[in-house]
Order: C-alpha cells, then sequence, then structure tokens
C-alpha cells in the first residue's frame, strides 16, 4: 500500500477509536496553561514544573483514556472523516500528528499517532497562538525542521481552502450557498488561496509577490507572522477540525463566516458568488451585519432597468453591489448606509471596493476625499448613475443610467478607496448585476413591507392607469396610514 494511503488508513483507524473522546474532552476544558515553546527548542513537550491544587489541568490529563501505542491499520471505508475530509487534508492532518515530538530528544516519525500527540496537536490548533498554531502548520507542510519553500506553503493553503469548501459541503452547512465553477477563470479556491498567501512577508517585510518568489524559503518566524495577520488561516483550520470532527460541544459560529442566503420565494437563480467569494467580502462587513444576506435586485430576475435597480435597493439598509463584466471580471462594493436618490454624495468611511475575479481584494477609505457613494436619477445637469468613489466622470465604481454600461477609472488609483482599475477595460460593458442586504433590515423597511408598491410610488398607479391596466388589489384592501 503507497505510504500516504497507509497513512490515511491509520489515521482514519485512530479518529474511530480515540480521536473523538479526545477532542471533545479537550473543548469542554480550557485550554492548559501552558509554558511559550522557546524558538530554539523543536519539541512540544508539556511543561514537567509541579503546579498547584487550583491550576488548570492539561487536556491530556482529563478523563481520557491512557495512550495505547502506535495505530494499527483499519480499512479506511469506515471512517466517517475520510468522506467529510478531502484526503490531502487527512494525511497532512495525520502527517502533523505524527511529526510531534513529544520527548524533546532527536528521532524519527514514530509508527503511528499517540493519544498525546493527538492531544497536543488539537490543542495547538484549536486554542494555542499564533506560535503553537504555526509550529503544527509547518509540520503538515514538511518533516524537515527548517525552513519550507513559499510554494509549499501555496500548496498547504490551496488544501486548506479547498478543505473548507468540501466539509461543508459534505455537512450540508452551505447555507444556501453554492460552488460556482466560472469557465476560463481561475478556480475561486485558487483566487482565495492567492488572496491568503500573498499576506506572507519576508523577513524584510516586503510581501511574496510573483512567481519568482515561490522558491523563497519560508521560516518558522514567517509562518508565524503569517497566521497572526491573516485571521482567516486560523478559522479555516478551526472549521475543517470543528466539521471534520463533528465536535459534539463545538463553539464554532457558522454565521459569523458563512452568512444565511435568503432569496425570495420562487425567485431562485444562479448568483454570481460563491461561498468562497461570500466568506471573503463577509469577513470584511461590521460584525452585526455578517449573519444574514437578502436578495434586493439581480438583473437575471428584475430586469436591465436602472428605474427598476433604484426602486429595489433605496432605503433598504448596508447592501453588496457587484457585477461581471463581458471580460469575466467580478467586482463591486459595500455601501454601509441605505441607498438614496440624490445630487449629492452619501455614505462613510465603512464603504469599501472589492474584487473577486480574477483575483480577490478589497480596497479601503484613504481618507482623501468624502465621495463614498452616489445615486442619482433624473437629472438634467448632473450624472445619472450610480457610483462609488472618485469623482463626477472618473469613478472608482460606475454604473450608467444606460443599464449594462459603466466605467471604472483609476489614473493609477481611486483617491476615494485606492482601488486599481477593477474592470478588464475602463469603459466596460456587463450582462449580470446583484445586490445583496447585509444584517437584519432598517425599522423603516419593516414599515413600508406593509404597503403595496402602488402606495409607495403614485407615479406607477397613475401609468398602469393610462395604460389601461387594472388595479387588481383595488378595493380588497385598506391603504395603510403614513406614520406621523
Amino acid at each position: 500500500m503507497p505510504k500516504a494511503a497507509q497513512g490515511r488508513t491509520r489515521v482514519h483507524s485512530f479518529f474511530l477509536r480515540s480521536g473523538q473522546r479526545s477532542i471533545d474532552c479537550l473543548m469542554l476544558c480550557p485550554r492548559a496553561n501552558t509554558a511559550p515553546i522557546p524558538r530554539t527548542d523543536p519539541s512540544l513537550c508539556r511543561p514537567s514544573s509541579p503546579r498547584g491544587p487550583k491550576a488548570a489541568r492539561s487536556p491530556s490529563e482529563l478523563e481520557q483514556p491512557e495512550p495505547d501505542g502506535p495505530v494499527k491499520d483499519l480499512p479506511a471505508e469506515r471512517s466517517h472523516i475520510g468522506e467529510a475530509l478531502p484526503p490531502e487534508m487527512v494525511t497532512r492532518l495525520y502527517d502533523g500528528m505524527q511529526r510531534v515530538n513529544l520527548t524533546g530528544t532527536a528521532k524519527g516519525p514514530s509508527e503511528g499517532v499517540s493519544q498525546e500527540q493527538f492531544t497536543v496537536s488539537m490543542s495547538h490548533l484549536l486554542k494555542g497562538n499564533s506560535e503553537e498554531k504555526s509550529l503544527i502548520i509547518l509540520k503538515m507542510i514538511s518533516a524537515t525542521e527548517g525552513p519550507v519553500k513559499a510554494r509549499e506553503v501555496l500548496k498547504f493553503t490551496e488544501d486548506l481552502v479547498g478543505s473548507v469548501v468540501h466539509v461543508l459541503d459534505h455537512r450540508q452547512q452551505l447555507r444556501g450557498w453554492t460552488q460556482k465553477k466560472a469557465p476560463g477563470c481561475p478556480p475561486r479556491v485558487q483566487v482565495l488561496a492567492a488572496q491568503l498567501f500573498s499576506e506572507m512577508k519576508l523577513q524584510e517585510g516586503e510581501k511574496l509577490l510573483g512567481p519568482q518568489q515561490l522558491d523563497c524559503d519560508c521560516d518558522r518566524a514567517m509562518i508565524e507572522d503569517w497566521v497572526f495577520r491573516t485571521p482567516h488561516v486560523a478559522m479555516f483550520l478551526s472549521v475543517v477540525i470543528h466539521r471534520g470532527f463533528l465536535l459534539l460541544c463545538s463553539s464554532l459560529n457558522l454565521s459569523a463566516l458563512l452568512p444565511e442566503r435568503l432569496v425570495d420565494q420562487g425567485r431562485e437563480f444562479e448568483s454570481i458568488l460563491d461561498v468562497l467569494s461570500v466568506i471573503y467580502l463577509n469577513s470584511h462587513l461590521p460584525r452585526e451585519q455578517r449573519h444574514r444576506w437578502h436578495l434586493l435586485f439581480s438583473s437575471e430576475l428584475h430586469g436591465h432597468s436602472f428605474a427598476q435597480l433604484c426602486g429595489l435597493i433605496t432605503q433598504r439598509g448596508p447592501c453588496v453591489m457587484l457585477l461581471e463584466d463581458h471580460d469575466g471580471h467580478v467586482f463591486g462594493g459595500f455601501a454601509s448606509c441605505s441607498w438614496e436618490v440624490k445630487p449629492q454624495f452619501q455614505g462613510d468611511d465603512r464603504c469599501f471596493l472589492f474584487s473577486i475575479s480574477p483575483s480577490m481584494a478589497v480596497y479601503t477609505c484613504t481618507g482623501y476625499n468624502d465621495h463614498y457613494m452616489y445615486l442619482n436619477h433624473r437629472q438634467q445637469t448632473i450624472p445619472n448613475g450610480l457610483g462609488m468613489g472618485g469623482q463626477h466622470n472618473y469613478f472608482g465604481l460606475w454604473i450608467d443610467v444606460d443599464f449594462g454600461k459603466g466605467h471604472s477609472k483609476a489614473k493609477p488609483t481611486c483617491t476615494t478607496y485606492n482601488s486599481p482599475q477593477l474592470s478588464a477595460k475602463e469603459n466596460f460593458r456587463f450582462e449580470k448585476l446583484e445586490v445583496w442586504a447585509v444584517g437584519d433590515p432598517p425599522e423603516s423597511q419593516l414599515a413600508k413591507s406593509k404597503k403595496s408598491i402602488l402606495d409607495v410610488d403614485p407615479e406607477a398607479q397613475i401609468l398602469l392607469e393610462s395604460c389601461g391596466r387594472s388595479c387588481h388589489s383595488q378595493g380588497l384592501r385598506e391603504v395603510p396610514e403614513d406614520d406621523e
């Protein structure tokens, strides 16, 4: 049997026999009061100094079965975790545990994973600081104690991101979102992995940019700094372990990672978004708005009408708008306040622009000006359309009143958001545009939801009457009174 297959079989067997009991116990207790591990010490030994009667006990000391030696082989088909996680991540978890050195003496990897190796590894990955997490990550990447190549870190990141989608899909916890496969574009797994990997910095403080940097060495200090500054890495590891092992006492709150997807009944459609792009964008929203996304407008459902767009997104609270141009670039912006049709700029410094494809990035406010949001319609002297950042006729993102046209002008970057040109061409055309309300609806919207569209827009009623159309709800309901 190949070595990788043997590893998967052993870790499958071990997880079945004692892993679930160990990790459930680990989650029930506070993190052990272990002393920091010196950077020069490659071991993961627990402290041998005595503790007082009230000191916290190590997870491995709390009602766990005694270590029972190396793991014996069992058929992989019996393993539950083998279906929940991709084989490459199962192998990485097994290798990381097997390489934990509990004695502090130089020796080769053990024949299997002991109870203590499992517990220490899980304690570091789930409850450890960035230093402790980086130790296990390095062992999941390579068997050597020294630096690893940047391309090895990138491959680990791709495996980690892919495992998140895999396990959430397997557990049927995608919360309504799907894994989109766009033809001709890099898979979103690779796009998000590249974004996370781009946060890695060399010892001189420079980022690892460009293919030529993939052969650079990444030492333990660089990995630790990367884990500390890139919270997605720790979060994704937590999701893989919590959902891969189906922890009974899991503290993982999926709603903070992946919002609930709400689309009005009978209005399902294929969104531009997929689960990974939603996870990435959601992490940049204010915390109180991360639990729910509700579709307000889709050109596929509501047509190519700027008037319809204005009618459906105004006074609806914070929202995310995005589009896909004819060249496959996906980008948009977050509006932190309700859109209003008026000739002045609006919004605040919580707004941002973003790109999803061909690369993922978020561009926040520079403070140079307050041109965060702009929405105007039916004006003769000033531009009619929707814009974010920059200035009139030179927006970071512009949707023209002539629906299907827009521009993204940045030479070299947008003054408001420091964003580059988001579209493939400066003046672009698009077919698909979506707007999603995030968080709970504002109180004003709850009051308006009781009204008919004819109550809100008298012009619509006049238009219907002039066309000879009857109002079918007339006489069947009472027109609600306006709030005082």
